[in-house]
């Protein structure tokens, strides 16, 4: 019997006629098969269940949200490949115009949400309790749940290109195109809703790490002694709290608008399509800011590591991150400068974003001044960092360029526009992932990446990089509108967008090298390694690589900034008696979290389709997970002191390991 949903056939819910989603489809079944044949023939099922599915521990998560990014950063950098070679020559046919706007759709919403929030998120998760000495977050199990719920939506949007189709509005899905009207599809139903279910667990985090950061610091670590990675990601969390509610109200209104009828931003029925825009970038720009933050804090920790100083102007960075927190939220209108809000509003906006060009410059000056007479390492992760400083200043400086209201007419619907916020997210939040994991892949691992092979990422990725997207600069200011899926011979354009196109290859390349590099780690790095291979200065290194579960034995105490810079050089808190040992206290694991995830992630596959009974029925589980997590009164379990004991003289007494920082 064949059934008829919202225009779709039961026998039409599979995309098929298409060589490449074929492929793609096939692709993910055998993908699927070959995980499950080799965790059943490995006899790792318990394994998985017991030590990551069910995990709390704030450190196994955070590398689930890693593994997680770099699947989303391939995923997404093939869209942005197709793209590349689909404008690569005029008039091309390798992808048609409803192929190409889902695939730019889903590229813009991969990097930003499924890519650089996992990977901020997970560094977060891994680091910030060890570099404000706590034994976890605030909430273990939350935290859990945060992740779970990211996996949801991130698994829901992604499996839009091989059934029922892809949103194809942009990542920023425009009304009136984004409704029913001029999308009756069900693609842009797979944004609303797996957008929702991330976005809850990414306030989830928000919430978890203010608590952690304001209540669980360690002895002595006043906010002004606490390392820089750890404010930036605490301002980070204020603005998630502040602007992710604005964007699951504005999705909660669309998906009232496609599944139900509405007419919030319908043109037609009396809606209004500008309160999209406005409610959009109200959360839009602030999102900037979620992921650039923590990268000013991972640049912060490591120029200050390799410099081998303390990181100049401290309290003016400080002041500075809290200034781009408030001005974050006063620029959002410079998105649409061209929609007729009038001269004088564009040209309050234009101060403001002008205006938060300042706090980032004098960051940059403190990062200068900071390397400044230092000795100075180039270790991969510096030269990440000092390829950034370069880079960013072209994304800033065009940033400044489009906030003129008047000139923006001119750049706005131009390649000029997508070359400046690709100048400002990748120097800004990839290279900065990049320097991140070299510098602390050794606390997460107890191996090093291998710094060659590290480097030749480096230069195939910078060079990629600047080859792909400074022609854009130059076609965009000769006329290249974005979102287009080809342009004529007669425009002239086609010598520019094939270096664009060489240049992207580059960059796919570039990250090749570095998945192969975490694969010739894992299996041939040393794991002889101090537990501070780069000599550092912040409290994550005062504990073994990879951190026990319980982080540390005794809590730290802190009394100044560079805290374990200080130990080491004062001798001072790096010895641990015996009579110091007492049990400690950790949650168990939950399994609660995961079955959330697949509750979620069936829900809102229903909502999707407009199943409404199916989805209220899944919807009553979601529920019932919350009745049942209501009355979990298990309150843990105690770590013996012989074991911890134990754990301890076993990564201080390490004989090669060069732990001589450390004593028992």
């Amino acid at each position: 019997m064949e059934v008829d949903t919202v225009g779709i056939k039961w026998d039409q819910i599979l995309i098929t006629g298409d060589p490449m989603i074929l492929g793609s489809q096939i692709a993910i079944l055998l993908t699927m098969l070959g995980i499950v044949g080799g965790i059943t023939y490995l006899k790792k099922w318990k394994w998985l269940w017991k030590e990551w599915i069910t995990t709390v521990d704030h450190k196994r998560i955070g590398i689930m949200y890693i593994l997680a990014a770099v699947l989303m950063f391939f995923r997404g950098g093939m869209d942005g490949i197709l793209m590349k070679v689909q404008t690569s020559r005029p008039e091309m046919k390798f992808l048609d115009a409803q192929h190409y706007n889902e695939i730019f759709t889903t590229h813009g919403v991969i990097m930003i949400l499924f890519m650089a929030m996992p990977f901020l998120i997970g560094l977060m998760n891994v680091i910030i309790p060890l570099q404000i000495g706590a034994r976890d977050v605030a909430f273990p199990q939350l935290n859990a749940l945060s992740f779970w719920l990211f996996f949801s939506g991130a698994m829901l949007f992604n499996i839009s290109f091989v059934i029922g189709g892809s949103p194809d509005a942009g990542w920023t899905a425009y009304f009136p195109l984004a409704g029913k009207e001029y999308s009756p599809g069900i693609g842009n139903n797979y944004y609303a809703i797996a957008l929702q279910i991330a976005g809850i667990g990414t306030l989830m985090t928000g919430i978890n790490f203010i608590v952690t950061i304001l209540k669980m610091r360690t002895k002595g670590m006043t906010l002004m002694k606490m390392p820089m990675f750890s404010w930036t990601t605490l301002i980070t969390s204020v603005i998630i709290v502040a602007a992710f509610p604005i964007f699951t109200v504005a999705l909660g209104l669309m998906t009232f608008d496609r599944l139900y009828g509405t007419h919030f931003f319908t043109l037609s029925g009396g809606g209004m399509d500008m309160l999209w825009a406005n409610l959009f970038w109200l959360w839009g720009h602030p999102e900037v800011y979620i992921v650039i933050l923590p990268a000013f804090g991972i640049y912060s920790e490591v120029i200050s590591t390799f410099s081998r100083k303390t990181l100049y102007g401290y309290k003016s960075m400080v002041v500075s991150i809290l200034a781009i927190a408030i001005l974050s939220i006063l620029v959002w209108v410079h998105h649409f400068y061209t929609m007729g809000a009038g001269p004088a509003v564009n040209s309050v906006f234009s101060i403001t974003t002008m205006m938060i060009a300042v706090p980032t410059g004098v960051k940059m000056f403190n990062w200068l001044f900071t390397m400044r007479k230092g000795r100075i390492r180039m270790t991969t992760a510096m030269l990440w960092s000092l390829a950034f400083v370069p880079n960013f200043v072209i994304g800033g400086v065009t940033g400044v360029m489009l906030a003129m209201g008047a000139a923006d007419y001119q750049y706005h619907n131009t390649l000029f526009l997508v070359a400046h916020f690709h100048y400002v997210l990748i120097p800004g939040v990839v290279f900065a992932v990049f320097a991140a994991l070299y510098y602390w892949w050794p606390k997460m691992f107890g191996f090093m990446l291998n710094e060659k092979l590290g480097k030749w990422h480096f230069w195939l990725f910078v060079i990629g990089f600047n080859l792909t997207f400074m022609p854009m600069f130059f076609l965009g200011l000769d006329g290249a509108v974005r979102r287009a899926y080809t342009y004529s011979e007669e425009s002239g354009f086609a010598p520019l967008f094939m270096v664009s196109g060489l240049g992207s290859l580059i960059l796919a390349i570039g990250f090749a090298a570095f998945c192969y590099n975490i694969y010739w780690s894992l299996r041939y790095a040393d794991r002889n390694i101090s537990h501070d291979p780069w000599n550092a200065r912040t409290l994550e290194w005062a504990t073994s690589s990879p951190p026990q579960h319980y982080n540390f034995a005794k809590l730290p105490e802190v009394d100044s900034l560079d805290a374990y810079w200080n130990m080491k050089k004062n001798n001072k808190g790096l010895d641990l008696k015996d009579e110091e040992l007492e049990e400690i206290h950790m949650p168990n694991n939950s399994g609660l979290p995961f079955i959330m995830c697949v509750i979620f992630g069936v829900a809102g596959f229903f909502m999707v389709f407009e199943w409404h009974i199916a989805a209220l029925i899944a919807g009553l589980g979601i529920l019932g997970g919350l009745i049942a997590r209501s009355f979990d009164y298990n309150d843990g379990h105690h770590i013996h002191k012989d074991e911890i004991k134990k754990t301890e003289r076993s990564w201080r007494k390490a004989g090669g390991g060069g732990n001589n920082h450390v004593s028992f």
